[in-house]
């Protein structure tokens, strides 16, 4: 065999890998089609940016209720472009994204190995591994669609790596891709706020390179005009330094007990320990086998006559070194730790895997591909050469067997019912609920309980109103406003905790607020309750909403579940001046002067925090007690 045959048939294995590992998954992420609730939240602020209402998702209330900056304005900006159907814009940018992120991911770690096809006798193979683990993990193919910015977060973690690993194989980057991976890298708070350890930590190695102070200072620059830009604007347009889910959920809490249990939650049914030990076993033995032509940095090094280069002693040696393929490797390994240490400690999600598939993305993209060397025939015997393959080959074939038993197990035999620990496979919770087998037109979640009741009490109800959730599943308590009433009536407000289906069901006029606060300040405020339900661990009662809504206060206007003193209670806490000003930050019209306060205070108001017990709340603000009704 000539060697022009023989590199084809190396690069016919990894492209036909990649394509096939590419393709499964779309097949797979499509067979699971579908839209969360949560996903149908980023629609929502996406049409008031449609309808010039701004980044809200209420008009009126500077709230942001999207995680994902980045994700938002991806979402609206394909939207604006392409003028089609949210629902499917979403779906198939979700799905583009999951994708490519697979594709990135396996380049980049071929390109990583690539040094390996000289640096030995016989044959390089780099088949298809970790990325066959990530995929054939139930929850990656859920969330590669859901509408939530899972997709997006693999895909900027695969293309800094791809990004980092070309930067660590040339001895001399231009400046041009330097600036661009600083630029990818300082996207990182914007995809997710913690992805900010992720890129913080890729800048810190670039920018302890031996790469200049000119680049240095150039290459901050690039990093941070996005996200500070934004960052600044945010704090003064929404008061916060950080997106009004993070208040709500309490990001800064600890819930080491129940990050324990998510973490089981996902490793355990799928034994998914099991292909890591493996592939960890496999690549150690691909580097073994060849003492002194490891292949990977030093090989690649030794090969173009660097080696001696980057073994300077002292602070330059140790610049130099980060400037390698090993350094790359490390960074990404680390941050795969940090992001799941990260997780466990605020307790996880309540959706099954979800919040621990980044973490596991980073782990398995070092060895996406496995370099497996077929000794050539004269090689064949005892020696470390053959069994280096045999091992490889062994545990390489070990995990695609685990990947057809992890593909097809349920990794919550209790399926769409929420368990003692909070956490449910969303994606068959909604399916079953709705109905619907790939709930993901808004028009799907109709058929979930409350919601065709909730579009009837609007329509009945004309003179606006706060509409309640009814202890039965088949009406919504609708407390009235006070007269006069206006023309046209005095509004709707919807107070009900699954947020995307409710709002993606009404129209822009109609308010739409959550017992948790992801959509409404006020309930985010309140102190987290340590044994709640994860993810679902505030809780607002409904009438602090009736007196901030000013609907009317008394039986039998009111449904009988709420008390007319705990009301009075709620309005004059509402005029605590700490409170007020809070509510001022995103209610009122947004002037210069309340633009520069809001910058100035954006980190004490994330820091607020409530009773939400009325008459608790009116003794901590040393307020007045109202005087009881009569009654009551």
């Amino acid at each position: 065999m000539d060697r022009s045959q023989g590199s084809r048939i190396p690069r016919a294995v990894f492209v036909g890998g990649v394509v096939l590992t590419a393709l499964l998954f779309a097949w797979g992420a499509w067979q699971r089609r579908w839209i969360a609730d949560d996903g149908l939240i980023v629609l929502r602020t996406v049409r008031n940016l449609l309808a010039g209402n701004g980044p809200v998702f209420n008009a009126g209330e500077r709230v942001e209720a999207n995680t994902s900056t980045l994700w938002t304005y991806l979402v609206y900006g394909f939207s604006w472009v392409t003028q089609a159907r949210l629902e499917y814009v979403v779906l198939t940018l979700a799905l583009v994204l999951s994708v490519a992120a697979i594709v990135l991911a396996m380049l980049g770690t071929g390109r990583l190995y690539r040094g390996r096809s000289a640096a030995g006798s016989g044959t390089l193979l780099l088949l298809p591994a970790g990325a066959i683990v990530y995929i054939a993990v139930p929850p990656a193919r859920d969330f590669a669609t859901s509408g939530l910015e899972s997709c997006l977060v693999i895909f900027w973690i695969a293309l800094l790596w791809l990004l980092l690993v070309r930067w660590a194989q040339t001895s001399a980057p231009t400046m041009r891709s330097v600036l661009l991976l600083a630029f990818v890298a300082g996207l990182g708070p914007l995809v997710r706020p913690e992805l900010a350890i992720v890129g913080g930590l890729g800048l810190l190695l670039i920018f302890l390179s031996p790469i200049g102070w000119k680049l240095r200072v150039f290459m901050v620059a690039a990093a941070g005009i996005v996200p500070v830009a934004y960052q600044i604007w945010r704090m003064g347009y929404y008061g916060l330094p950080y997106p009004n889910t993070a208040v709500s959920k309490d990001a800064g809490g600890a819930k080491w007990s129940q990050g324990f249990a998510y973490l089981w939650n996902l490793v355990g049914p799928y034994l998914l320990w099991l292909p890591l030990v493996l592939l960890a076993v496999a690549v150690a033995m691909a580097w073994w086998r060849e003492p002194g032509e490891h292949g990977g940095p030093g090989a690649q090094l030794e090969s173009n006559g660097d080696l001696d280069h980057y073994r300077v002693r002292g602070w330059t040696g140790f610049s130099r070194r980060l400037h390698s393929p090993a350094a790359v490797v490390v960074f990404i390994l680390l941050c795969g730790f940090i992001l799941a240490i990260y997780s466990l400690r605020v307790g996880g999600d309540f959706m099954h895997g979800r919040v621990l598939l980044p973490a596991l993305f980073c782990l398995i993209v070092p060895i996406s591909v496995l370099p497996l060397r077929v000794p050539p025939r004269t090689e064949w015997g005892k020696n470390n050469s053959t069994l280096a393959f045999g091992i490889s080959a062994i545990a390489w074939l070990a995990t695609m067997i685990w990947a057809l038993f992890a593909a097809n197990t349920v990794g919550m035999p209790t399926g769409a019912i929420v368990g003692k620990s909070g956490i449910v496979d969303e994606r068959a919770f909604y399916s079953l609920n709705t109905g619907h087998r790939h709930p993901i037109l808004a028009e799907d979640y109709l058929d979930y309980p409350r919601m065709r009741a909730m579009v009837q009490a609007i329509a009945d109800t004309p003179e606006g109103g706060l509409l309640l959730p009814a202890p039965a599943f088949t009406y919504w308590d609708v407390v009235p406003p006070p007269e006069p009433i206006p023309e046209g009536g005095a509004g709707h407000t919807v107070y009900f905790l699954n947020l995307g289906m409710t709002s993606m069901n009404v129209g822009l006029d109609v308010r739409v607020i959550d017992q948790m606060g992801l959509a409404y300040p006020i309930a985010a405020h309140t102190e987290r309750l340590e044994d709640g339900r994860i993810g679902h661990d505030k809780v607002l009662y409904p009438d602090w909403v009736v007196a901030d809504t000013g609907m009317v206060d008394l039986h039998p206007w009111m449904p009988w579940y709420l008390d007319e003193d705990w009301v009075a209670q709620a309005e004059v806490a509402l005029t605590c001046p700490e409170t007020v000003e809070l509510q001022e930050s995103y209610r009122s019209e947004l002037t210069w002067a309340l633009f520069k306060r809001n910058l100035r205070n954006a980190l004490e108001y994330a820091d607020y925090r409530f009773d939400r017990v009325p008459k608790y709340e009116i003794q901590r603000c040393k307020l007045e007690m109202p005087v009881p009704r009569e009654g009551n």
